[in-house]
């Protein structure tokens, strides 16, 4: 599928040396072509990594996707440089009259607090509030999924013991349901967090439906509203050394945490790390833009 970026984003030149068609502005205006309009809220410290691991999980579909990153502008991120958002990222007040065919709105290293004392809560609130009417289709990532269950459906998220981390056997629960569709009955995803929202209540609730889950993980995948509202619990996007970087920062910060589960060889840290995850993760993506994004989204928006 061909990807619509600004021409000099950085993750441009690292998906064209994985050959994949990433179109930029300049040829994308001679193509009568109607792309799909998809907005990421980007709430990860490093921003380029997650860039690049979406418009990568993006890139499997014939469908033209023409991508905009946004921010919130109630934090000030330390990790990423003030250049790379003012050149590549819009906030809320710029788009708010622009409609969307699908949003993705990415976790964030803030679940060890309340959703309350997170600085910027209020301006995720106005930005799933703002999605009721400008969006088709929002796909809510690891704490973005926590976030969601709780502003829509009052399910709050509860601290694990420990931190959850590694590739986890997920089971699917409802075959019928075609954001699962090709799926294999038992796959591979990866999980990385100190919280979790509670399978029982998110059960419970009548609005939600659990298409996957784990013994272990817990649920990974829920869908609301027909595919309106979908949450994934885990992180399909990473790439195949995130979790390592992860545990290596975790270490030499002097953290205890476990080493990523059913993820380095024999448990080995100095192992390449296999990757076991991304056919099912390709998949997910691809059966979102395709079923609750392209097919539902109107040619006029």
């Amino acid at each position: 599928m061909p990807i619509k970026t600004q021409s000099d984003l950085p993750a441009k030149e690292i998906l064209e040396n994985e050959n994949i068609f990433v179109m930029d502005e300049s040829r994308a205006v001679h193509q009568d072509i109607r792309a799909l309009n998809v907005l990421i809220l980007n709430n990860m410290p490093v921003k380029q990594d997650t860039e690049l691991q979406l418009l990568r999980a993006l890139s499997n579909t014939p469908l033209q996707i023409d991508v905009t990153f946004m921010n919130v502008k109630s934090h000030v991120s330390v990790n990423t440089p003030a250049s790379h958002l003012n050149k590549f990222y819009t906030t809320i007040d710029e788009i708010r009259d622009r409609k969307f065919d699908g949003m993705i709105v990415t976790g964030a290293p803030v679940e060890d607090i309340s959703f309350e004392e997170v600085d910027y809560w209020q301006e995720i609130c106005e930005i799933f509030d703002w999605a009721e009417t400008h969006v088709t289709s929002t796909l809510h990532i690891c704490w973005a999924a926590q976030a969601g269950f709780y502003y829509y459906y009052g399910i709050n998220k509860q601290p694990l013991s420990r931190k959850l981390s590694g590739i986890y056997e997920h089971r699917v629960a409802n075959r019928k349901v075609p954001l699962v569709r090709g799926f294999d009955d038992i796959f591979l995803a990866p999980h990385s967090r100190h919280t979790e929202t509670p399978a029982q209540a998110i059960h419970a609730c009548p609005e939600l439906t659990v298409l996957a889950e784990s013994s272990v993980a817990g649920v990974y995948l829920a869908i609301a509203e027909g595919g309106r509202k979908i949450f994934v619990a885990g992180h399909p996007e990473y790439d195949r050394f995130t979790l390592k970087n992860e545990y290596d920062r975790d270490q030499g910060r002097g953290l205890s945490v476990p080493i990523p589960y059913n993820y380095f060889p024999g448990d080995d840290p100095k192992q390449r790390p296999l990757l076991q995850w991304r056919s099912h993760s390709n998949n997910l993506y691809s059966n979102w833009l395709n079923y609750y994004v392209y097919q539902v989204t109107p040619y006029e928006l």
